[in-house]
């Protein structure tokens, strides 16, 4: 594949936080009334500002600084000490041993890590089942290190509430077909539902059936809403070595900027990420390491709060949502994020997005960032303060109403 056609794949102007680098100059021909007042919302990030960060994490970060090189320059996987104390937190919360020495690798976010588990995975022509819709990033990553994509149906809006829709025979298929890797997102994102155990355990015996590498991002697994269940997939009976689990503070704990993320897994394939990480970043920040000190380690009932108030927030969204004709939600099962599909438009979903943008002050991703098949859907992060974010979708609501087919 020519380099140009490598980066032009890529295709960055839609993704969540490039806004401001896209051409809307065509779509102000096709504005309908004026501007409606209200607060910036900008739901292809959550706000971090909207919630506080886990109690003593600048702290930690501080302490970091403190300590002065020795913190700086750790380990290119990351600082010993640091992957000791977490290791055995994410074995209890993943129900699966983790090698703090050889299975654990400190990146510079989850997308580090997700970048450098597929690059250590999929060369020139192997193939990768990956789901649709999920995470914009596969298949992007996927596509640059010029492996063959094996689409694999998602079909959530027809599934039980209890799962997430995974076309199981699909996957079998894909499976037979060659693909040698499965890439998924649990809780998915976009759309913030949940895989089933029943699910996960089918994934499993197909993974171990065909002898596949199972990425599984976890992102959001703590921030999970009431009367959901969830499964660990690397504690299912699968071969440890062809596993890697990601997972990171982020939204959760409203610590996106300390840019922090594990990968945990197979030794092996660890091994290649931080052969990887030393020519690319050389390490995690080596001072933003230190606040991993304080994951999994908040005061008693703080999780707990936290989820309450993103529930309320998603809830007060869904309401609005559907009460828009021809629209339809599903309430995301954890995680922070909508994944709404709007009704038919006057006008193309991409350009509505660029008016929302314009018209309403409402930022939100195209839903064809995360599928081909799912134009006429937006995602929306809702890791926002809440009056803010109920009242910039009534906003999109009246926008959907002004440019109705």
């Amino acid at each position: 594949m020519a380099i140009e056609t490598k980066f032009n794949k890529l295709g960055t102007d839609e993704a969540p936080g490039q806004e401001t680098r896209q051409n809307a100059q065509h779509v102000e021909l096709l504005l309908k009334g004026g501007k409606l007042a209200g607060r910036v919302v900008d739901f292809s990030h959550g706000d971090v500002d909207a919630h506080e960060p886990t109690p003593g994490a600048f702290d930690l970060f501080t302490a970091g600084v403190e300590r002065g090189g020795s913190q700086a320059y750790t380990e290119y996987r990351g600082d010993l000490d640091i992957r000791s104390l977490v290791a055995p937190r994410l074995a209890d919360f993943t129900g699966a041993p983790v090698d703090a020495f050889d299975g654990l690798i400190v990146t510079p976010g989850t997308q580090g890590a997700l970048f450098l588990a597929i690059a250590s995975t999929v060369d020139r022509g192997d193939k990768v089942a990956i789901v649709q819709p999920d995470y914009f990033a596969n298949r992007k990553l996927v596509e640059f290190f010029e492996g063959e994509m094996i689409p694999v149906q998602m079909n959530y809006k027809q599934a039980s509430e209890s799962e997430a829709g995974l076309d199981l025979d699909q996957l079998e298929e894909a499976f037979k077909a060659g693909a040698r890797v499965f890439l998924f997102s649990n809780p998915n994102n976009p759309t913030g539902v949940v895989y089933s155990a029943r699910e996960i355990s089918r994934i499993a015996d197909l993974a171990e059936k065909y002898g596949a590498i199972v990425i599984v991002d976890q992102l959001y697994s703590r921030l999970r809403y009431t009367g959901t269940s969830y499964t660990h997939f690397r504690a299912q009976a699968v071969n440890p070595e062809n596993v890697i689990t990601i997972m990171g503070p982020s939204k959760t704990e409203s610590l996106s900027g300390y840019r922090l993320g594990v990968a945990f897994g197979s030794s092996r394939i660890i091994a290649r990420m931080e052969k990887l990480q030393a020519i690319v970043s050389l390490r995690a920040a080596g001072y933003s390491q230190a606040v991993l000190r304080g994951w999994f380690d908040e005061p008693v009932g703080w999780l707990e709060e936290r989820i309450r108030k993103h529930q309320a927030i998603r809830d007060g969204l869904v309401n609005v949502l559907r009460g828009m004709e021809g629209a339809f939600v599903r309430p995301s099962m954890a995680g922070s994020y909508l994944f709404p599909q709007l009704p038919d438009l006057a006008v193309s979903y991409s350009d509505f997005v660029k008016i929302l943008r314009l018209q309403a002050g409402v930022i939100v991703t195209p839903g064809t960032e995360f599928s081909p098949h799912t134009a006429n859907s937006v995602r929306l992060n809702f890791s926002q303060d809440h009056e803010a974010a109920v009242a910039a979708v009534e906003r999109l609501a009246l926008l959907v109403e002004r440019y109705r087919k």
